[in-house]
């Protein structure tokens, strides 16, 4: 019985700005059949007003309350289990403004917190400044994991390799806000206002949203439009309740049993 659907954008529904063919309709008859849905995100480069600009322009049919990004879970991780605390991040002046609108106060000389996001700007000195604080005992904390980002001609870099760098340096593992961890998908259930699970997660990855929903023991549907291949599939530990070609398929093969 799925009542919902958590669904990934990156690799998902869109590759940099072409929305994945039959995306666009999926989202149309979810409307019209009235199942709720929450775009999914780990990135946390930009703030979800700027997903969703992004999807309308792709013709999306979807408000703002359909998005959630890791940046955000991690915003109000923050506000609720670290109140108080100072942070020192690396990541988008962006994602500093909602820092900020959060009340969460930033230190660059002596924090509680490091913060590890999506950063394009990332200089020697924030890697060294940051693996200071860490020597000194900062609590270690990360959006997310991704190792890859996509884009319209492939995948950049993600802050994945960093967090290596951190662990290697430090021997220190951070607490991860983004997939895999349940943190996401326990937020956007309440904002369907559906039960766990009665959701579905749809996602390319295996080692983020497939995991995520194995780990929280709700349905998955993996799509091989991102960065898996069937390969990696089967190569894999973990095994997706559905695997489809893309989200074009999800009506026909979910709603139709």
């Amino acid at each position: 019985m799925i009542r919902g659907f958590v669904i990934d954008m990156d690799g998902t529904i869109y590759k940099g700005m072409r929305p994945i063919p039959g995306a666009i309709d999926l989202v149309r008859e979810l409307n019209e059949r009235n199942v709720p849905f929450v775009f999914v995100t780990n990135n946390s480069s930009e703030r979800r007003e700027y997903y969703y600009e992004k999807l309308v322009e792709m013709g999306f049919d979807v408000c703002v309350e359909n998005i959630l990004t890791s940046g955000i879970a991690t915003l109000e991780f923050l506000r609720k289990e670290r109140q108080g605390k100072t942070v020192y991040f690396l990541g988008t002046d962006s994602y500093s403004e909602e820092l900020r609108e959060y009340g969460i106060e930033i230190d660059d000389e002596d924090p509680d917190i490091v913060l590890l996001s999506f950063d394009k700007t990332i200089t020697y000195e924030k890697i060294n400044k940051a693996y200071q604080f860490l020597k000194s005992g900062a609590e270690f904390i990360a959006t997310h994991p991704d190792d890859l980002c996509p884009t319209e001609n492939g995948y950049d870099v993600d802050i994945g390799s960093f967090i290596a760098m951190f662990n290697y340096l430090t021997q220190r593992n951070p607490i991860i806000i983004g997939k895999p961890n349940s943190i996401l998908l326990n937020m956007a259930a309440s904002a369907m206002n559906v039960k766990l699970n009665e959701i579905a997660v749809v996602g390319d990855r295996l080692y983020t949203d497939i995991k995520m929903a194995l780990n929280s023991g709700v349905s998955s549907i993996l799509v091989l439009t991102g960065e898996t291949s069937r390969s990696d599939l089967k190569n894999s530990d973990l095994s997706p309740t559905m695997t489809l070609d893309s989200v074009a398929d999800i009506i026909d093969n979910v709603f139709s049993n």
